[in-house]
């Protein structure tokens, strides 16, 4: 152990270990196509992950054409509409939200937000993400083969995902989609370890795990979650692979299709959904958690006030990340399984919301008396918290067994699973961008244009989601590409369903006014200087805006406190950074 010289700070321990060498790219092809800079990984995450995000944003609208104005459009079929509803929801909770968060937001801040100079393993991080750019070439590939994608859902039920009845199924459809979701695993997994060994091992001297911004305390146990919840998955697409090119009956029970006696038996459809669901809702806290901790730090950053009870935030995070493992059956309510086990799960699903409440009530408090500055980032965060908390109450409707199963299945499920999977998470990707651009850029983002954005795209999402519980109470069974004339439909889910799809229409297209915000801050936003929101954590404290390879100068920095002090007395501004040592506050030798 090599030891160097410590400081005379008590809070601040002596380094144990000499710093890591980093490769330093030469030309174009070491910088950008093999860089080792998580920072620039990142980028290239965020990059690719919003890309084919807009593939699913314009599927969506497709599938908003149908339901809102139906037998207008000859060439949204009833296959190619249960293809676009796959590969929207497919894209949007994997490929989207779970590589933003992780390889995007996670890539970029956990090395500056812990003191590091990069990732504990560079080359096995840029590996990660060209595996997952790899996943998605191979998913968008299946638009273009002989019948087009699956058409099964999102969730791939078997055995209707490899029966020549559904599209895709008997093509190369649900082949490319198992591949795509298998490389995406192993590309994850490398990124994954990465995370939990660099927020573990890497953390500068000062650096307690106490002393972690929320932000990356979501990213670490949503991290932990994912390596722990997608090998289920893997596993389950490897096994339908199987069923579907070698013959065997893992998920396949004994069936008849078109009056032919197939070659499958023995196999449990059931089996796959246990697996996907123990995926699939550890899935959900996955992308929460990260934006748990990012709302959280954008929270006290803009109400200039310390975080309402840090540590019971910490044991929240990680109480959900434990809970959320446990609640996975509250899926298949309908599937047939033994009423204990209903039992069960809608217990434990009522327990995880006691944690996330917890969060929700420690947020208010924050705001509390704070000095808020309704700047765009804020306003993302105050609509997030709104936006979860109304998904959420859904969410304990649909957890209750005797609710949920005449809600099974309707688009009552869908407007729960919008507003608390996909609207708010989004809002939360919305607010962060704009408060690291000017980290990652050096340049501000248009705030005028910020505000019109979120507000169009706050009020429209309520506008689609909100009357969308109504027509799903009413009973109108989701994925559904038309509902012709049934008796129990009133006249006024037609109406709602145009009126909805004219709201989606808007909110899309406000997207290209972001789009355009993001490119021409580029070259014409105003210079952001080094710490333009004034915060108190480690990216901002950086030599450079932006920061160079390596993220801080010569020596890296020294961390004093935690990360939320703001309106600390006897301070000379209105914050201290963490590697400030100036006076230690109440909770600042945490």
């Amino acid at each position: 152990m090599v030891e160097i010289k410590s400081t005379s700070h008590p809070s601040v321990p002596p380094a144990e270990l000499e710093e890591v060498e980093l490769y330093h790219a030469t030309n174009f092809w070491t910088k950008y196509v093999f860089s080792q800079d998580a920072k620039i990984i990142a980028i290239q995450y965020s990059g690719v992950a919003i890309a084919v995000g807009l593939v699913a944003l314009v599927l969506s609208s497709l599938i908003r054409l149908q339901l809102g104005f139906p037998e207008m459009f000859d060439f949204i079929t009833p296959e190619t509409y249960y293809q676009f509803v796959t590969m929207h929801g497919m894209i949007m909770v994997v490929y989207l939200l779970t590589a933003l968060f992780l390889g995007g937001f996670g890539n970029y801040l956990i090395p500056l937000m812990i003191g590091a100079r990069d990732m504990a393993f560079p080359y096995v991080n840029m590996l990660s993400f060209w595996i997952y750019f790899l996943a998605v070439l191979v998913l968008v590939a299946s638009f273009f083969v002989p019948g087009g994608p699956t058409g099964a859902g999102w969730t791939l039920y078997p055995p209707q995902a490899i029966l020549s009845g559904t599209p895709g199924g008997q093509g190369l459809g649900i082949i490319l989609m198992l591949l795509s979701l298998a490389l995406f695993i192993i590309g994850f997994t490398m990124g994954g370890l990465n995370y939990v060994v660099t927020v573990l091992q890497m953390r500068t001297r000062g650096m307690t795990m106490m002393r972690l911004p929320l932000t990356v305390w979501g990213i670490f146990t949503a991290t932990v979650l994912a390596l722990l919840a997608f090998p289920a998955l893997l596993v389950a697409t490897v096994m339908m692979l199987f069923d579907r090119l070698l013959g065997t009956s893992f998920f396949m029970p004994s069936l008849v299709e078109f009056g032919d006696q197939l070659s499958y038996g023995g196999g449990s459809p059931i089996l796959f959904q246990h697996l996907f669901w123990f995926f699939g809702h550890p899935e959900v806290y996955i992308v929460a958690l990260p934006a748990f901790g990012i709302v959280s730090d954008l929270i006290s950053t803009h109400a200039r006030k310390n975080i309402f009870g840090y540590r019971m935030m910490v044991w929240a995070i990680v109480g959900i990340g434990a809970l959320s493992f446990i609640v996975w059956a509250h899926h298949m309510y309908v599937s047939g399984m033994h009423p204990y086990f209903g039992f069960f799960f809608a217990t434990t699903t009522l327990i995880i919301a006691v944690p996330t409440a917890l969060k929700v009530y420690n947020w208010i408090l924050t705001l509390w008396n704070g000095n808020i500055h309704l700047t765009t980032p804020m306003l993302f965060s105050l609509g997030f918290i709104v936006t979860f908390l109304n998904g959420g109450l859904t969410g304990l409707f649909l957890g209750n067994v005797i609710v949920d199963i005449p809600l099974s299945d309707t688009m009552f499920v869908v407007a729960h699973f919008h507003m608390v999977m996909g609207v708010a998470p989004i809002l939360v990707i919305f607010g962060a961008i704009y408060h690291w651009y000017p980290k990652v850029t050096g340049r501000m983002l248009d705030e005028r244009l910020g505000q019109i954005h979120f507000w169009v795209t706050f009020v429209g999402s309520y506008l689609i989601f909100f009357p969308m519980h109504y027509i799903g109470l009413v009973g109108v069974p989701r994925r559904y590409p038309e509902l012709g004339d049934a008796a129990f439909i009133p006249d006024s889910v037609a109406t709602l369903n145009s009126f909805i799809s004219l709201a989606a229409f808007t909110v899309g297209i406000a997207q290209i006014l972001f789009l355009y915000n993001l490119f021409r801050s580029l070259r014409k936003g105003q210079p952001s200087g080094h710490n333009p929101w004034r915060a108190t954590t480690l990216e901002w404290q950086t030599a450079q805006t932006p920061p160079g390879h390596g993220n801080f100068g010569p020596e890296l920095p020294l961390v004093y406190r935690w990360p939320y002090d703001y309106s600390v007395p006897g301070a000379s501004e209105d914050f201290l950074a963490q590697n400030d040592p100036g006076p230690i506050a109440k909770g600042g030798s945490a």
